[in-house]
């Protein structure tokens, strides 16, 4: 005698809200097998007659069984019917209905004290860009068709072993093109060895963070600073210890003074972030010497440095480096599109292998493919060329903003001298509050960030950031007009 189906014990179709009818009617049968409800090996009535008894077409009741059949929760024996998986998915055993996010049946999670100090860090603004985005290239600029070209062959002369995978410290041709151009063009003594191929400089510090800090370790850090840095050293443990910048870079006595025999320094010395200054060889010689009497370790973050405006590109801090100090990185995100992820860490050659097994169990490589194009990109001439047409562009459009601020905001804002980069500080008159014209600013479609967002305490000048790079003429104009009428309005 055949075995008489299970009668369903189900809510009725009208309170499913907004769910479509197949969703509704898997996830009817599925919490009822899960609560047991529905009991292992019992029989389900005919798709037909579900149909009928609910009011649903039959094609909604099979796509339901279907998702529970490929899921393991019902299996169809030929001739029989379907039945309740007599063994569900280990990993569903015991699953109840999930509570909504945030009721009182979740359950409590007890982070770890690294998880307690994380704060989201959010890089740059995202939508139209408009005046003034910082910390942003010239998109518009970017050659997306001949990127697409390199990208394309590549793809068709791709091997086995290229779509296999590669090693924690990334493509290897790639490797000796970033060591040849920093050779090159920074100043940095380095082998294809010592180069780690990584998503970004923040990776790139998170991951020195890892490896270098325990628990109130001192960093140093520039103030005003790269907020970036501080949110990842402050969440592995260390002791951020803020050392003024003045205008020759990092204020070496005052961090010796203050704060002696940091484990970690965190500078930016070709172009500093965000005051703009470059380190003087001085005070780099300074800082290298402190670092070797007081046995810390330098992280070198070249921001910006390709793009230098007067006079030729100074030379990494890493190149003037004799004992092993510094910790080099760079990146193409800045230089190319942000969405590329692909940038470049150079480490002393005795702390390439903790680096490489540090990556090999974290991102394990980043993705192959984009490396092995930007490989082609660098090695066909076409990166070379794109920085001087960005160089030239940029000059241009940092005469704009000068010209157009000297029209329309003398007597509110003084843009800084810059040699490098892709932004400037606009120093405020007297009176004006940084925080509240950015308000404003924003309020008129302008884009300005005040630069006490830079620091950790009262920085004792009022000062706006404008980024000029990423934005065009017209814009740059139109801005500069609009940021004298939020400043005149108070």
């Amino acid at each position: 005698m055949p075995k008489q189906a299970t009668a369903l014990p189900l809510s009725l179709p009208a309170a499913r809200g907004g769910t479509p009818l197949y969703r509704w009617f898997y996830e009817e049968l599925r919490s009822a097998i899960l609560e047991g409800r529905l009991k292992p090996a019992a029989r389900l009535p005919a798709t037909r007659d579900l149909a009928h008894q609910y009011g649903l077409s039959r094609s909604t009741v099979v796509a339901a069984f279907e998702q529970l059949k490929s899921e393991g929760y019902v299996e169809g024996k030929i001739g029989a019917g379907t039945y309740v998986s007599e063994v569900l998915p280990d990993e569903l055993l015991q699953v109840g209905r999930s509570a909504p996010a945030g009721t009182a049946h979740t359950k409590r999670v007890r982070w770890s004290a690294y998880a307690r100090r994380l704060k989201l860090f959010t890089a740059g603004a995202l939508g139209r860009t408009r005046a003034f985005r910082a910390n942003q290239a010239a998109l518009d600029a970017f050659p997306v068709s001949l990127w697409a070209q390199v990208a394309a062959r590549r793809l068709r002369r791709a091997s086995a072993q290229l779509l296999a995978g590669g090693d924690a410290l990334g493509y290897r041709p790639l490797r000796h093109a970033v060591a040849e151009y920093l050779n090159t063009s920074r100043g940095v003594k380095c082998s294809a060895d010592q180069v780690l191929i990584i998503s970004g400089v923040q990776e790139a510090l998170e991951r020195a963070a890892h490896l270098l800090l325990d628990r109130d370790d001192r960093v140093w850090l520039e103030e005003p600073g790269y907020p970036g840095a501080a949110i990842v050293f402050w969440a592995v443990g260390g002791k951020i210890c803020p050392v003024p910048v003045d205008a020759e870079g990092l204020d070496v006595e005052r961090g010796e003074e203050r704060w002696p025999g940091p484990k970690l320094i965190y500078t930016t010395p070709a172009h500093q972030f965000p005051l703009g200054m470059t380190m003087s060889l001085r005070r780099r010689l300074a800082l290298l010497d402190s670092a070797r009497r007081s046995h810390s370790l330098i992280f070198e973050d070249d921001y910006d440095s390709e793009y230098r405006y007067s006079g030729r590109p100074v030379p990494a801090l890493q190149g003037l480096d004799r004992t092993g100090s510094v910790i080099y990185a760079g990146s193409f995100n800045e230089v190319l599109f942000p969405a590329l992820r692909l940038a470049y860490l150079v480490v002393p050659a005795n702390m390439v292998d903790r680096f490489a097994a540090a990556q090999s169990i974290g991102m394990r490589y980043a993705p192959l493919l984009d490396q092995a194009v930007l490989c082609d990109f660098i090695q066909e001439g076409h990166l070379g060329r794109h920085l001087r047409r960005m160089r030239e562009l940029y000059a241009e459009r940092l005469g704009v903003l000068i010209e157009s601020a000297r029209e329309n905001l003398a007597g509110l804002l003084e843009i800084s001298s810059v040699e490098a980069g892709l932004q400037t500080v606009g120093w405020l008159a007297g009176g004006i509050n940084a925080e509240r014209a950015a308000r404003k600013a924003a309020q008129l479609d302008v884009e300005v960030i005040p630069l006490s967002r830079y620091t950790s305490r009262a920085f004792g000048r009022e000062g706006l950031i404008l980024g000029f790079a990423a934005v065009d003429a017209r814009e740059l104009r139109r801005g500069t007009e609009q940021l004298a009428r939020a400043l005149r309005s108070g």
